[in-house]
């Protein structure tokens, strides 16, 4: 059975920086996709990065472009978010996902992924 359990949320304030963490328990697919997504109130779950677990290929929103860095640790089968120069804009329940259903769907979109986390909560204030 798959568990993916993030952690590293929190509250900061604008400009500060937090690393979320995704222990994958019963996931060790070696040529897949894993990815960061994030729910704000009111709003659609969108896309945060991605990053392919055959080669590390990234990426990136443009929002959290050249701010955020997606990356696995295979060895302690954890996927990272490292997140500095946190806006406001990027307050949200933050969620790992792995194993795109069909190789063919966009690892970008919620709806391609099999499996997901609890989420973590960041909230940065201004």
């Amino acid at each position: 059975q798959v568990q993916l359990v993030e952690s590293g949320g929190g509250s900061v304030q604008a400009g500060g920086s937090l690393r979320l963490s995704c222990a994958a328990s019963g996931y060790t697919h070696s040529s897949d996709y894993m990815a960061w997504f994030r729910q704000a109130p009111g709003k659609e779950r969108e896309g945060v990065a991605t990053i392919y677990t055959g080669g590390g290929s990234t990426w990136y929103a443009d929002s959290v472009k050249g701010r955020f860095t997606i990356s696995r640790d295979s060895a302690k089968n954890t996927l990272y978010l490292q997140m500095d120069s946190l806006k406001p804009d990027d307050t949200a329940m933050y969620y790992c996902a792995a194993d795109l259903e069909y190789s063919s769907y966009d690892p970008r979109y919620a709806g391609s992924y099999n499996y997901w986390g609890q989420g973590t909560q960041v909230t940065v204030s201004s």
